[in-house]
């Protein structure tokens, strides 16, 4: 996570979790409206948590977890640091414009994966990182991106963010497997299966109600290979 300026003094571990949420909203020098929005959350929302009228979903928690690169223990319970320290050091990225930078854990994208007229991997660059997620679970050398939609569910619920791997080789598929699929106009994010006509694929939904759609594997722009999920009443 990027380091923001101690403006404020970290909260005693017997603080609150609505102080420790303030101190983040301090030391990341923004507005409560604006760090609001920044955590994909409606003002009036945080508000009302931050003043106890309503209680702070697990949801809630998770999403500023992602959000900011916070640890989640020291959310909750205040133990341990905000950022630790430990993890698998300092990693370099390089975005669709060929600037490097240095980061710690997954790069967060606010990008939707599945939503934009740009090609997916225009969009992934510095200036659209908000935050780095430090754990075993997710390779820092691929990026996350924001899903929205309910096709997915409850594989892949709305506001969830999935870690995807580009497949360079296209010919090449894991039948069955979860891909963010780019075609000219849009992109979606569906099992890939395979299709009785081997120029064709079929794009399978999680929700029943959605009817699978078959497309011909030329229409294809790119393939991402979805390799975890990281939705927000699962993290751990």
């Amino acid at each position: 996570m990027e380091k923001y300026p101690q403006l404020a003094t970290i909260p005693e571990e017997s603080a609150s979790l609505t102080d420790r949420i303030r101190y983040l909203i301090t030391i990341t020098r923004q507005s409560q409206a604006k760090f609001a929005r920044h955590i994909g959350m409606d003002p009036s929302g945080l508000s009302k948590t931050l003043s106890g009228t309503i209680p702070a979903s697990d949801a809630f928690i998770n999403r500023i977890v992602v959000t900011l690169g916070v640890s989640k223990e020291w959310l909750v319970s205040g133990r341990g640091i905000p950022f630790p320290k430990n993890g698998p050091g300092p990693q370099t990225i390089t975005d669709a414009t060929g600037i490097s930078t240095v980061c710690k854990g997954a790069p967060v994208y606010d990008v939707d994966a599945t939503a934009g007229a740009l090609p997916l991997s225009n969009e992934l660059t510095r200036e659209n990182i908000i935050g780095y997620i430090n754990t075993p679970q997710l390779n820092p050398a691929y990026p996350l991106v924001r899903v929205s939609g309910d096709s997915m569910t409850p594989r892949i619920t709305n506001g969830s963010y999935v870690s995807i791997r580009e497949i360079r080789d296209p010919s090449i598929l894991s039948w069955g497997s979860i891909y963010l699929v780019e075609l000219e106009d849009y992109r979606m994010i569906k099992y890939v299966r395979r299709h009785p006509d081997a120029d064709m694929i079929i794009l399978h939904s999680e929700n029943p109600a959605y009817d699978d759609i078959e497309v011909k594997r030329s229409a294809v722009i790119r393939f991402f290979l979805v390799e975890q999920v990281v939705n927000f009443d699962t993290i751990n």
